[in-house]
């Protein structure tokens, strides 16, 4: 059984075991179920998630974990919520392929940046490179250093620090940086769950790992923040820069996928087999909303960027 199918059932054994996606018969207020890209864990549950259970008289129910992950699940069935977010536009294309997206909304849009444990041995080092005292990429080189990231076969995050240390050896003009501080892209040292990735810096296992700066902002850690030339977050340099980058990944099968970068903005739509789309349609309202983009901004997320996702028809 390959990797990517035996993740897929991890995934949908723990969401049917926690109840996130089955509604209770015994609830007395109807269930709002949330599937979203792992790292908006905290503005989920602590702002937008109760929000929307006072707004709508609703039991607001969220599951967070790698946006492409989530994305082939729902397309499978195997997982049935009525609202999707997602960080990039590659998930949501996933569910508008299976014909269960038409329009997906953009709600935010953040940055990638280097989050650090104050923990670390080399914890000076990282502030000092913060305070642009020392180059970034010198300190994930220190031996022994512990880098964390997500799985580029199902995490947007997985696949956009990849692409920002290959444009960091062309901005900086450090040939093979990339391979240096990764290895190989699937490097099975470095991958966690995107949910458990800052958790573990937190607790001081990993020296340092990638981020979203929305998501770094919302746990309160030290970070070092990129130039815009290697963040991904200015959707206009991806033509004429961000689209140098390049790699690929071996998919089931044996298969091999070329992946591009994509802004980082966050999406959300709901399903069209929602099983309750009125209450899916008012959480996207509020995300959209003069209440919802001031609980984004509480917790680090940039305004959305760009226009709307159409399904191609």
């Amino acid at each position: 059984m390959s990797r990517r199918i035996l993740l897929k059932l991890s995934i949908a054994a723990a969401l049917s075991a926690s109840g996130v996606f089955s509604a209770s018969a015994f609830a007395a207020e109807p269930v709002l179920s949330v599937a979203y890209a792992g790292s908006m864990g905290a503005l989920m549950d602590k702002g937008l998630g109760p929000a929307i259970a006072k707004q709508d008289h609703v039991q607001y129910q969220g599951q967070g974990a790698g946006a492409f992950g989530l994305a082939h699940l729902i397309a499978a069935k195997q997982i049935n919520p009525d609202v999707f977010v997602s960080i990039t536009p590659g998930p949501i294309e996933v569910l508008q392929k299976a014909g269960l997206i038409d329009t997906a909304v953009p709600v935010a849009s953040t940055q990638m940046v280097i989050v650090y444990s104050d923990k670390s041995k080399y914890a000076a080092d990282f502030k000092a490179a913060a305070a642009g005292k020392m180059a970034w990429y010198d300190v994930l080189q220190k031996p022994g250093l512990h880098f964390g990231r997500t799985d580029p076969q199902v995490d947007p995050q997985g696949r956009n620090i990849v692409f920002t240390m290959l444009l960091a050896q062309e901005y900086y003009k450090q040939p093979g940086l990339a391979d240096k501080i990764l290895g190989k892209v699937e490097n099975s040292q470095q991958i966690f769950t995107e949910p458990s990735l800052l958790s573990r810096l937190e607790s001081g296992q990993l020296d340092a790992t990638s981020g979203y700066l929305s998501a770094v902002i919302s746990h309160k850690l030290p970070y070092i923040k990129l130039p815009e030339q290697i963040n991904l977050s200015d959707p206009g340099m991806i033509k004429d820069w961000y689209s140098k980058a390049h790699f690929d990944i071996t998919l089931p099968g044996g298969k091999t996928d070329t992946l591009s970068t994509q802004p980082l903005v966050f999406y959300a739509a709901v399903l069209k087999n929602a099983p309750n789309p009125k209450a899916g349609a008012a959480f996207v309202k509020l995300m959209t909303s003069t209440e919802g983009q001031a609980m984004f901004k509480h917790y680090g997320y940039s305004a959305p960027k760009g226009g709307d996702l159409q399904s191609a028809k």
